[in-house]
């Protein structure tokens, strides 16, 4: 596969599809359109499990402005509501920020998978940094594996058991793949998804009204939706936290992957490759020629999944062979 990598990113906003945004429409003005779209029933059960979510969040939270909207005094009032709802519900000391790109960076994940063996550290970590729900054992990462000879996602396993490595298997990780044509941002009817110019497609959990269109247009199957309220003992908290990343998400949302933005957009890694064992990810900034990544890419042959649809992803696998 020839490898496209990203040209310097503009610094501007991603194109709007709807006028959703123009003269300050707040989320309850988008919902009541939504409505009107989709009909009286197909909107109720879109929107049953916000209702639910919208119990617990107050009135000027419900109608506060799209993040590219929010001033920033706004987002500081709102960053310090959110620590304060999280002490509320929680009983944990949090600090989160509004972790914005680097000029300069376009980020890129590649995976070696001839190292990687399947242990599942990977999402383990994956689930602990991001104060996943505990009950559900959620992650943003699913380790598939793989008949050798076949890279069809869609016919690898993510309930094996017993020894592994298998000798006859291979193990392939799957995340969000930061599409830079992504199908999820396409179809979202209120632009909560957008694609950031580092490269990382983030998610607005107070914008999101939960219709999952994102979930069912995705092909890598890399978004969750929140059913319940996320559970996480105190203790287990993980205190550094960002808006668009790993804040604990509301009940009736959709989340993904967005390559640990609080750590990476600091100059860390992500927590899913400082997990792994085995040295199999590769992560870093596709613009510096003198990147890992950027060695990586032209050193091995290199592949993306379900390259016929064009989605463009940042996340490259390859073998040593």
């Amino acid at each position: 596969m020839a490898t496209e990598l990203p040209q310097a990113p503009a610094d501007r906003p991603a194109p709007r599809r709807l006028p959703v945004l123009q003269g300050g429409v707040t989320r309850r003005t988008t919902v009541k359109a939504l409505g009107a779209t989709l009909g009286l029933a197909a909107f109720a059960r879109a929107i049953a499990p916000l209702t639910e979510w919208a119990r617990d969040i107050p009135v000027d939270r419900f109608l506060q402005r799209h993040y590219r909207e929010l001033t920033p005094e706004a987002m500081q009032t709102l960053l310090r509501q959110l620590e304060q709802e999280t002490r509320e519900q929680y009983g944990a000391e949090v600090h989160i920020e509004d972790v914005k790109p680097t000029p300069g960076v376009a980020f890129g994940y590649a995976l070696n998978l001839s190292v990687c063996n399947g242990c599942r550290r990977c999402a383990e970590a994956c689930h602990i940094e991001n104060n996943h729900d505990r009950a559900s054992q959620e992650s943003y990462i699913r380790v598939l594996e793989m008949s050798k000879g076949s890279m069809d996602m869609e016919r690898g396993r993510v309930d094996y058991a017993g020894p592994n490595p298998d000798p006859d298997k291979f193990y392939m990780p799957v995340q969000c793949q930061q599409c830079d044509d992504a199908p999820c941002v396409k179809v979202c009817p209120v632009e909560a998804t957008w694609k950031e110019s580092d490269g990382i497609v983030v998610v607005d959990y107070d914008w999101c009204i939960g219709c999952r269109y994102c979930e069912a247009a995705c092909p890598y199957h890399a978004r969750r939706f929140n059913w319940t309220k996320p559970q996480v003992p105190a203790a287990e908290v993980n205190p550094d936290q960002a808006y668009l990343s790993n804040r604990i998400r509301p009940q009736g949302v959709v989340e993904k992957c967005h390559f640990c933005l609080h750590r990476t957009r600091k100059g860390r890694l992500p927590a899913c490759l400082e997990a792994c064992p085995t040295g199999a990810r590769v992560f870093g900034n596709l613009l510096d020629p003198d990147s890992e990544i950027r060695r990586v890419l032209a050193d091995k042959r290199v592949y993306v999944l379900k390259e016929e649809l064009g989605t463009r992803p940042r996340f490259f696998y390859f073998f040593d062979v």
